[in-house]
């Protein structure tokens, strides 16, 4: 079981780095655009609709991702005082009350809106010669097929959790850096960093 959920873990993991490029090309987007309209007075009317489906596409696709890193938002003031056992508790009847029928409901309408695009040919009607959407909208069914797997996943970790009184371990990936923890790996005391500090207002002073 451990396995397959470490699986899923990793395909959630696969994709959002994968889109996460989205970003980079996007900041290169729009500093070609901002370069093209202010410097070589030719701007794209269809630029606009670009930058806001690069973004929605990133936006959307990241979000089995976080799920799978436990990033999304909670209140965590009162939640990270309960046992494991009571966290699992709150988790499973939240994800299958609101979060399973929720995604489920933007998977299923998210399929049609989508075919509805494809059947119409849909172009943005934002920006003059607006860029087809189509391709866009289908990623609403896709990102909740991804999201609504790593839900399941989720559910599963807490009914482990529920048995065992542990939270299962997952998939480790980029983590904010803690400093203490940065300090101890290379070494670095509070003497060193003053020491530090004194040698620059030193070299200040001689200057």
């Amino acid at each position: 079981m451990q396995r397959a959920l470490l699986f899923i873990d990793k395909v959630s993991t696969f994709v959002g780095r994968a889109f996460s490029w989205l970003i980079v090309a996007l900041t290169l987007f729009i500093s070609w655009e901002v370069f093209s309209r202010y410097v070589l007075d030719s701007p794209r009317a269809w630029a606009f609709d670009a930058m806001i489906m690069m973004y929605g596409t990133l936006f959307m696709m990241a979000g089995a991702y976080t799920l799978s890193q436990n990033g999304h938002v909670r209140g965590d003031v009162l939640y990270g005082f309960f046992r494991p056992r009571t966290q699992a508790t709150i988790d499973l009847i939240l994800y299958l009350f609101f979060f399973i029928p929720g995604v489920i409901a933007l998977t299923y309408a998210g399929y049609y809106y989508a075919a509805d695009s494809w059947h119409i040919n849909e172009h943005s009607n934002i920006t003059s010669e607006g860029p087809p959407v189509y391709p866009f909208k289908t990623v609403i069914p896709l990102a909740g097929a991804f999201i609504l797997v790593q839900g399941i996943v989720e559910i599963a970790r807490c009914i482990i959790c529920l048995k065992s009184g542990e939270w299962p371990s997952r998939e480790a990936d980029v983590v904010e850096v803690d400093v203490d923890k940065l300090k101890e790996m290379v070494h670095v005391t509070d003497e060193d960093i003053q020491s530090a500090d004194r040698y620059v207002e030193r070299k200040g002073e001689a200057r």
